[in-house]
């Protein structure tokens, strides 16, 4: 198998160096509340953090509720965003162009890749956002969602926010 106009691809170098493995697999059963918000509104489910899989990944179920909502254009330097939407439509910026997508949809987003999504559908819409490699994106999603936070930052502090959190907005 090879990358898109790239070389060959192979594993990377084994992680786990022991004889006969081990049981070490997690379940987050299904009924498991969010972690952050609810219904009507937004809700985030952490489903595997960066700190839970050892920094490999990041991967997130985000619910929207039917106000709109979502990000404007931006990209990371250090960290991929891939969407994968479960139900509804969601608007999804691909760096040239808003998309709309719906159930079964899927957008990958690589370092530096401009990108943003928003809900505008009026309807509740669901999708996973994965992240890798896993950045500690919980104080980010903690920080936007606590309105007292949020109105307590100054524009340096949002500032430094963003660079803490790899996060470049474009126009678009």
């Amino acid at each position: 198998m090879s990358a898109p106009d790239g070389p060959p691809l192979s594993y990377p170098p084994p992680r786990y160096t022991g004889a006969a493995g081990e049981a070490s697999a997690w379940l987050r059963p299904a009924g498991t509340p969010p972690d952050l918000g609810g219904p009507p509104r937004n809700a985030t489910y952490y489903l595997a953090t960066g700190a839970s899989t050892d920094g490999a990944y990041g991967l997130y179920r985000w619910d929207m509720g039917a106000a709109p909502t979502g990000p404007s254009p931006h990209f990371h330097r250090s960290i991929t965003e891939s969407f994968f939407v479960l139900d509804g439509s969601v608007r999804l910026h691909d760096g040239t162009a808003w998309r709309d997508a719906g159930a079964g949809d899927f957008l990958h987003v690589p370092q530096g890749g401009i990108h943003g999504f928003r809900n505008e559908s009026g309807e509740p819409a669901s999708m996973l956002i994965l992240f890798t490699p896993g950045a500690p994106r919980e104080d980010y999603f903690e920080t936007l969602a606590d309105a007292a936070r949020r109105e307590g930052m100054s524009e340096q502090d949002w500032t430094e926010f963003y660079l803490r959190h790899d996060t470049f907005w474009v126009d678009g």
